[in-house]
């Protein structure tokens, strides 16, 4: 039976992680208005502007016919579309329908199939924001390291259920006499008290009554001695 319970909390607690991390993912894609907003530099095409392992944030909210020369953008490798590319905008060849160049700073010029011709079916989006070398992260999530720290990450569940679980027991089994209660020690100290109180003034009412019945009796005798006298003077 704790064991169905540590497992239905660790699928719990899984479930939860993996809700929370689905919404923030569709969060971002459509507050950046991409599928993948994030996109790591692999090479050094783009030297100085752009280091290799800079995370870049792309926005696709940004129109293609509205681009401009110097914009740097991400998009997909015309040739074949098997490769996405961060290059910068270095011209525009046709309007109708809008076609670019593009050229990485690092390069000497522009690659046929690679930096053109680039239409809107090729644009991913334009470059919003940059974190430098935060990349890194990535390389060190790669295998087996990201299963590690899945397995840990699951561990950690397994071990907090086995936790709860274990406090749960202990509170639930706790000796009412135990130095750990002392609320309900003070109760049964008074109860004890109340009934010593009650023996002690119940012996108290007895002694009265007894002195009470004595102090009586001698009265009795006193009077029946003072009526007894004056007879006996007679008498004589």
């Amino acid at each position: 039976m704790g064991k169905k319970s540590v497992s239905k909390g660790v699928i719990k607690d899984i479930v939860i992680v993996a809700v929370g991390v689905l919404v923030i993912w569709i969060g971002l894609q459509i507050a950046f208005g991409t599928q993948n907003p994030f996109y790591v530099v692999a090479s050094g095409s783009m030297i100085p502007a752009l280091e290799v392992y800079d995370v870049l944030i792309v926005s696709g909210h940004e129109p293609f016919d509205e681009l401009i020369v110097g914009d740097i953008i991400v998009f997909d490798r015309p040739s074949d579309h098997n490769r996405v590319i961060v290059h910068r905008v270095a011209s525009i060849l046709d309007e109708d329908p809008r076609t670019i160049r593009t050229k990485g700073d690092a390069n000497p010029s522009s690659i046929p199939g690679t930096d053109f011709p680039i239409t809107d079916e090729e644009y991913i989006g334009k470059v919003a924001y940059t974190l430098p070398q935060v990349g890194y992260i990535t390389q060190l999530l790669k295998p087996p390291i990201n299963y590690v720290i899945i397995a840990v990450v699951i561990g950690i569940m397994i071990f907090k259920q086995f936790a709860k679980r274990k406090k749960e027991k202990e509170l639930s089994f706790t000796d009412p006499m135990d130095s750990e209660n002392p609320d309900t020690i003070e109760e049964l100290s008074g109860i004890e008290k109340i009934e010593g109180d009650a023996e002690y003034s119940e012996s108290t009412e007895l002694e009265n009554i007894e002195k009470d019945v004595e102090s009586s009796e001698a009265k009795i005798d006193a009077a029946k001695d003072t009526s007894e006298e004056p007879k006996k003077e007679r008498k004589e």
